[in-house]
């Protein structure tokens, strides 16, 4: 992946036209995995399962994504970026459409978990991989990476709004058949996408690797989910999803040294900077979705709201990630990277915080929009920071690895903000306020270490 060969891609003005699809991809994506949490007491009613089978269904459309986004992102050197970005739409679209007919919890599971979380893995690297090599210019990259990672932001937060509509004016199904017309448009518009480099059809896929690695993220995420209901299950399983994830390292290792090529390099976290704006990325996801769902939950189990009244009080976070993420190219310009995200992370504490104190303060819906409004313009701010550092830390020639890499972090915080802030507050939510409370704190606590990785980024960047 040469840069005389990237060269060959699209000039900047017809790449700015271009970015449609890809940012529309991203959003639909996002959208996902928020809009299912308004829906909770329509799903379970119809089909006859409860808030934690709902929440299972969600986190493991985020976790396949997670599992799968790093041996997708390798396949696009082998398949090529297009016909992955075009397979992906396909399941994907296959999976809304079984998932507004599912007749039970196990259809929709297959529809939406399954069907949807394959098709998103296999579409979301060629978006960023593309996306790098169309705009090699630091303020062009962050202006399209504000475009993609903004509509992203906006999907997730907007997802609750749009789904709470649908379900209430229609039904929760018609939000399954709104998430296969807009594939259906993506498609449409990516005809005219040309891939700037050729795909590899004898490049080699580390099957041994991809296994490990799925199955220790899986056993992981899946142990956290039977925290509070079996908690000698959820021992089991964060034991052997550790034990997967070192036999992944260990294995890979000895790849590299054999002369082979692993299923991720293990020198991509020899870059200290973008070990720190993964861990950054971690944990913005993990705000976002955690934020959302707690938040979901809490106003239609305690506080009685059905989705209409949910979704709208989610259009302060959807504003203030607008706000902020389509000014991404402009603060670039004014602002280094590493001080947008640290100051994206105190913005996103602060609201966190008056989410925490409004609770007990006031039963009024009003009390919430400060809150989200905050985190809404501090994780937009700071999501193209963070992954225009991750991707613009390495050369050409890595990019189909280190984007399955982030968009598996990535993916791997929205799974473990729904699981882990969803299974406290599921466990005990007759409890109220309290349960509330304690999730949300749990959030925070995340936000922290995200700002503590902020604070440690170095000032210049560094690549491999």
């Amino acid at each position: 992946m040469g840069t005389a060969t990237a060269s060959a891609g699209p000039a900047l003005s017809v790449a700015r036209k271009l970015i449609a699809p890809l940012a529309l991809a991203q959003f639909i994506c996002s959208f996902a995995g928020s809009n299912m949490n308004v829906m909770i007491n329509d799903i379970s009613k119809d089909l006859n399962t409860t808030v934690k089978g709902v929440q299972t269904a969600i986190t493991l459309f985020l976790l396949i994504m997670a599992i799968l986004m790093i041996p997708c992102s390798k396949l696009t050197d082998r398949w090529g970026r297009k016909r992955c970005f075009t397979l992906g739409l396909m399941l994907y679209g296959i999976g809304a459409v079984l998932s507004a007919v599912a007749p039970n919890l196990g259809v929709l599971i297959l529809g939406n978990s399954v069907f949807e979380g394959v098709g998103t893995a296999l579409l979301i690297p060629p978006v960023y991989i593309l996306a790098t090599l169309w705009f090699s210019e630091f303020t062009s990259r962050a202006w399209a990476f504000g475009v993609i990672s903004g509509l992203g932001g906006i999907g997730a937060a907007a997802g609750p709004l749009i789904g709470g509509v649908i379900t209430t004016g229609i039904s929760w199904r018609a939000a399954f058949i709104f998430q296969a017309l807009v594939v259906g448009t993506i498609v449409l518009l990516s005809r005219r996408i040309v891939d700037p480099l050729p795909a590899d059809p004898a490049r080699p896929f580390d099957t041994v690797g991809a296994v490990l690695s799925g199955v220790g993220m899986f056993c992981v995420v899946f142990g956290i989910l039977q925290a509070g209901s079996n908690n000698a299950l959820m021992t089991v399983f964060l034991f052997v999803g550790a034990v997967f994830l070192a036999a992944f390292f260990f294995y890979i290792r000895s790849r590299e040294r054999a002369g082979k090529e692993p299923l991720l390099s293990t020198g991509l976290f020899r870059n200290r900077t973008c070990n720190l704006a993964l861990v950054t990325q971690n944990m913005q996801w993990l705000v976002l979705m955690g934020t959302s769902f707690v938040v979901s939950v809490f106003l239609q189990e305690v506080r009685g709201y059905n989705a209409i009244k949910t979704g709208l009080i989610f259009t302060a976070a959807t504003m203030g990630i607008l706000a902020s993420s389509l000014a991404a190219e402009r603060l670039a310009k004014k602002f280094a990277q590493k001080s947008l995200i640290v100051w994206g992370f105190v913005v996103t504490l602060a609201g966190i915080g008056l989410l925490l104190g409004f609770v007990h303060a006031s039963s009024n819906v009003v009390a919430f929009v400060p809150g989200l409004l905050l985190i809404g313009l501090g994780l937009g701010g700071m999501l193209t920071p963070s992954v225009n550092i991750v991707q613009s830390s390495f050369s050409e020639a890595l990019q189909g690895e280190i984007s399955g890499l982030s968009r598996s972090v990535s993916n791997l915080g929205s799974s473990f903000g729904t699981a882990i802030a969803g299974t406290i507050l599921v466990s005990v939510v007759a409890t109220g306020n309290r349960a509330y409370v304690w999730a949300m704190v749990v959030v925070a606590l995340s936000g922290l270490i995200g700002l503590g990785a902020a604070i440690l980024l170095p000032s210049r960047l560094e690549q491999s």
